[in-house]
């Protein structure tokens, strides 16, 4: 059975710490379970302390196959942050903007060229989700339509590619829209005038959205994914709906991080929806679900240890 781990974000201690609450023992240079094998959804690097220790412990147990993991959108932006952009001579597709260094800052500093090197041709074989027997596990939102476009373009671009990145990393191409809603989540605009402060204290007149259940009755908060103070109980339009195909009652568990929860403990989303991310980075949790076969996800199935920082 598995294991599904949250955001580590460079906290190789707090990873320790949950796999021997879950019972992993290091055995030649690597943690592993006589019975149980942890899927990471992502988001390895940027932010902590140990990104490197991370690494060191997540890649080579992903590489003997002990583990299991799909691409995060750290990931994927730290592959077009390093790639040269044709179109642009001295450029990257990923803006060297001060906004975007400073997100990737800890890995640059703590990783060195080499280092960095090796792990981006990783990153690049990463799968963006993992269909599985029973599960599914995708790092910011399951939408088939758009992983159809993301497999099209892996098969015609041949991978993650200069290529690949490159159609991935023009606003408004359809691989682009694709990357933003498996990878980012689906988001929407809110109303002229309606704003509020990312995570990061970054205004943002956009929302990420509850992708997996009807937008219908819904109101800004509410339908509001990650905790955003200040929404108002404002109705959505009804054009939210066109873009949002809701995650089926009657679907395989679908798990995935990104969205910087915050609780005193995890708790499901649906019935068979889960997200593992709470936030450890910011002084929340390092989480993980232990699933056993349900098809019915149970709150007593999640485990954490909270952050050190």
């Amino acid at each position: 059975m598995y294991d599904i781990i949250g955001d580590i974000h460079g906290h190789a201690a707090e990873l320790v710490e949950l796999f021997e609450l879950l019972g992993y023992e290091q055995r030649t240079g690597v943690w592993k379970h006589a019975t149980r094998k942890p899927v990471f959804v992502g988001d390895f690097i940027d932010r902590g302390p140990q990104i490197a220790e991370v690494l060191t412990l997540v890649r080579p147990m992903c590489e003997s196959g002990n583990a299991l993991a799909v691409m995060g959108n750290h990931e994927f932006n730290a592959l077009a942050y390093h790639t040269p952009d044709p179109t642009n001579p001295g450029g990257y597709l990923r803006e060297h903007s001060t906004k975007n260094t400073h997100q990737h800052a800890a890995t640059l500093n703590q990783l060195t060229a080499d280092e960095l090197k090796s792990h981006l041709e990783w990153f690049r074989q990463l799968p963006m989700w993992l269909e599985l027997e029973g599960l599914r596990v995708v790092h910011a939102c399951w939408d088939s339509e758009q992983m159809s476009v993301i497999a099209q373009a892996g098969q015609r671009y041949g991978g993650v590619s200069a290529a690949f990145l490159g159609d991935a990393s023009t606003p408004g191409s359809t691989l682009f829209l694709a990357i933003e809603d498996v990878l980012k989540g689906k988001e929407i605009n809110l109303p002229d005038g309606v704003s509020y402060d990312d995570k990061d204290g970054h205004p943002r007149t956009t929302m990420r959205v509850k992708w997996f259940r009807s937008p219908e009755n819904e109101t800004l908060a509410s339908y509001a994914l990650s905790a955003e103070g200040g929404l108002a109980e404002t109705r959505l339009p009804a054009s939210v709906g066109e873009s949002i195909t809701p995650y089926p009652c009657d679907a395989d568990p679908v798990f995935f991080g990104h969205y910087w929860l915050r609780a005193d403990r995890p708790a499901r989303l649906a019935a068979n929806v889960a997200c593992v991310d709470y936030s450890v980075a910011k002084g929340g949790s390092l989480c993980a679900y232990r699933w056993d076969g349900e098809r019915e996800l149970s709150n007593e199935n999640f485990c954490f240890v909270r952050s050190r920082s």
